[in-house]
């Protein structure tokens, strides 16, 4: 018995921000953000939209892609850093929403792999036999948490939302997963205003997100490099035998550099940056539906999702679709 996708949705919010209206905010070019990171617009949310608003439309999306009924969905995971409130976590907000029967309904907090953490728990609810059918949605606002002002950080972060549906199946579904984390490392990538932790001496810019590019470049490349060599080597594969391989959309010279490594040609490696920008949690159920929707990914085709994120945390998930 197999945990299985069997439906994927996503949702962008409709305000795009182009590099060239960045241009007129801070100190960049659309030269430099393309050949620096590979973004060429992304989605931000408007002020009336919350994270939970791109979540369930993402959901309800899948939810009708599936043919499943909303009685049917007994699990709701959700993978996000920046949630509406403290609480309620955004899974139970979708669940009233769309009107879901009472069922477990949680959110994960692990950055940019929250959607791979939240498919690799909801991976093992099915195969312990305590679901039937789960909801496992990436979603996230990350705008509110970005300084505008800050060139090195504005033009890589977007909004967006993205959700699969997982049912069990006799069918190759979900073959392997993986997932990790390091916490040595949580100074490079981080907020340092919280619920509960807040600067002694406050600064504006304690809101946003705080990074040091060079040096988080260059552990997730070796972290990915590493765990996707792991799950080809435990599943007795090579490159040749991934058909598409999805990592997190974070920069196009992280996804080169990690292809490279692997010997993954790049016409196998889904790449949505260039549109979507850094959607943290969701840039790979984004990533995964655009691919599945303009038909470049079908039914039977075996997929390696990759994720890193802040903490750092990082995880892989080996698929069949």
């Amino acid at each position: 018995m197999y945990s299985r996708i069997i439906s994927v949705g996503s949702y962008q919010p409709d305000n795009i921000v182009t590099n060239e209206e960045l241009e007129r905010k801070v100190d960049t070019s659309d030269e430099w953000i393309r050949s620096r990171t590979g973004i060429e617009s992304r989605a931000i949310a408007k002020p009336d939209q919350a994270t939970s608003d791109l979540a369930i439309l993402a959901a309800d999306a899948a939810i009708k892609k599936s043919g499943i009924t909303k009685d049917e969905i007994d699990l709701i995971i959700v993978g996000t850093c920046t949630p509406d409130v403290a609480t309620p976590n955004v899974g139970v907000i979708i669940q009233e929403s769309l009107g879901l029967n009472s069922c477990p309904a949680f959110s994960v907090e692990a950055a940019c792999s929250g959607f791979i953490y939240a498919l690799n728990i909801a991976n093992k609810f099915i195969l312990s036999g305590e679901s039937k059918c789960a909801l496992v949605v990436g979603a996230e606002t990350l705008s509110r948490i970005t300084d505008w002002n800050d060139r090195n950080t504005c033009v890589l972060f977007a909004d967006g939302a993205g959700a699969a549906i997982l049912k069990p199946s006799e069918d190759t579904g979900i073959i392997y997963s993986e997932i990790s984390a390091d916490g040595s490392y949580s100074d490079l990538l981080y907020v340092p205003y919280g619920t509960s932790r807040k600067p002694i001496n406050e600064k504006e810019n304690d809101y946003f997100l705080q990074m040091k590019g060079n040096e988080v470049f260059k552990v997730a490349v070796k972290k990915l490099e590493s765990i996707a060599i792991n799950t080809m080597k435990e599943n007795d594969l090579t490159s040749d035998d991934i058909d598409w391989f999805i990592p997190h959309q974070a920069n196009i010279r992280i996804i080169q550099a990690v292809a490279k490594r692997l010997d993954m040609p790049m016409e196998k490696v889904i790449v949505t940056l260039s549109k979507h920008g850094n959607t943290s949690a969701a840039s790979i159920p984004l990533a995964l539906d655009e691919a599945i929707t303009d038909g470049r990914i079908s039914k039977g085709d075996r997929i390696l999702l990759q994720s890193f994120g802040a903490g750092f945390t990082w995880g892989t998930v080996l698929l069949t679709l």
